[in-house]
């Protein structure tokens, strides 16, 4: 019965996600004439990065979301803000994003193949995929190619269009939706924060002042409050990183949904996923360690295919801090 169940609940998730998944824009080994080494090449380089420095996997795939969800994948967060313009780097929500360098790095070797041929967005949504993919040996889902780069870069579009880390589910649900993306999406890519580490700041409300009077968020885990209070003193040292994903900020899988089921989520947008009925149910089933990589792998292509540009919408940029002259 309990099998009939979780299949018939996976049935119901699918048919809540209706996707982008066959955009005409993109399709596979787009670069087999032009550029057919491309994927090994980011590949290797990718992996060999986060063979020296695991942290690098939270922050490519960071660094792609964050992409995404300002003008779609058009690698707009890569372009250097100017004298008369603040680029989307400059943004907030921004300031701590890195791996710019490794985007660099790949896009220097690939111009020595293959010159001007394949896309700084295509290398991001690529290097996004292959850092999460290094800890299973193998792709972890497909990337449809294809993708050209954006020319305009915008701090205040950044501000306004990526979701906060306090926001509620509402907004959150929102946010995704306008780009085309669900209630599995939401809940899914939010399973991203299985990796990576944060400031106390940005929890510092949450531990000490929620509602104005000195109190504790009442969803928050008290043991685990009692953890992060710790780790986290009052006055709040902005220095200090936490790990999203408690004691398991390197390992990409399911623990994190099995945190939010204890009311362990990190941040205030994590917790949010357990305010509503059938997003906790979500998360309840994404702490199958199986079912919650196969739906990633589904939510990321459908994420890299956000308001992507094609032929005669964008451009191959040379270097991808700036837009070609």
């Amino acid at each position: 019965m309990k099998i009939i169940i979780f299949v018939l609940f996976i049935s119901i998730v699918v048919g809540f996600g209706i996707c982008n998944a066959d955009n005409k824009k993109l399709k596979m080994n787009y670069y087999h004439k032009n550029c057919p080494s491309v994927e090994k090449i980011v590949k290797e380089i990718t992996w060999s990065k986060v063979a020296a420095d695991p942290t690098l996997a939270a922050k490519l795939l960071r660094l792609h979301y964050h992409d995404c969800f300002v003008r779609g994948c058009d690698a707009s967060i890569l372009l250097d803000s100017s004298p008369n313009n603040s680029g989307e780097k400059s943004a907030l929500p921004n300031r701590s994003v890195g791996s710019y360098e490794v985007i660099d790095d790949i896009k220097n070797e690939v111009e020595k193949v293959c010159p001007h041929q394949v896309s700084c967005a295509d290398i991001l949504t690529l290097a996004a995929r292959d850092a999460v993919s290094y800890q299973f040996g193998r792709s972890m889902w497909q990337v449809p190619t294809g993708r050209k780069d954006g020319r305009v870069s915008s701090a205040s579009e950044a501000l306004s269009s990526l979701p906060s880390a306090s926001a509620n589910f509402s907004t959150l649900l929102g946010q995704f939706q306008d780009n085309h993306l669900d209630i599995v999406d939401l809940v899914t890519l939010s399973g991203a924060h299985t990796i990576g580490v944060t400031h106390c700041t940005l929890v510092a409300r949450r531990l000490y002042n929620f509602t104005g009077k000195g109190d504790v968020d009442p969803s928050l885990n008290p043991n685990y409050a009692t953890t992060l209070r710790k780790l986290c003193p009052n006055p709040i040292n902005r220095a200090t990183i936490l790990e999203m994903d408690p004691k398991s900020s390197l390992s990409f899988d399911s623990h994190y949904f099995e945190a939010l089921n204890q009311h362990m989520g990190l941040l205030g947008s994590d917790a949010a996923l357990m305010t509503n009925s059938f997003s906790a149910r979500i998360v309840r089933k994404m702490q199958n360690p199986n079912v919650f990589l196969a739906f990633f792998g589904r939510s990321m292509k459908k994420m890299g295919e956000i308001r992507v540009l094609a032929d005669g919408e964008g451009e191959i940029r040379k270097n991808c801090r700036v837009v070609n002259a």
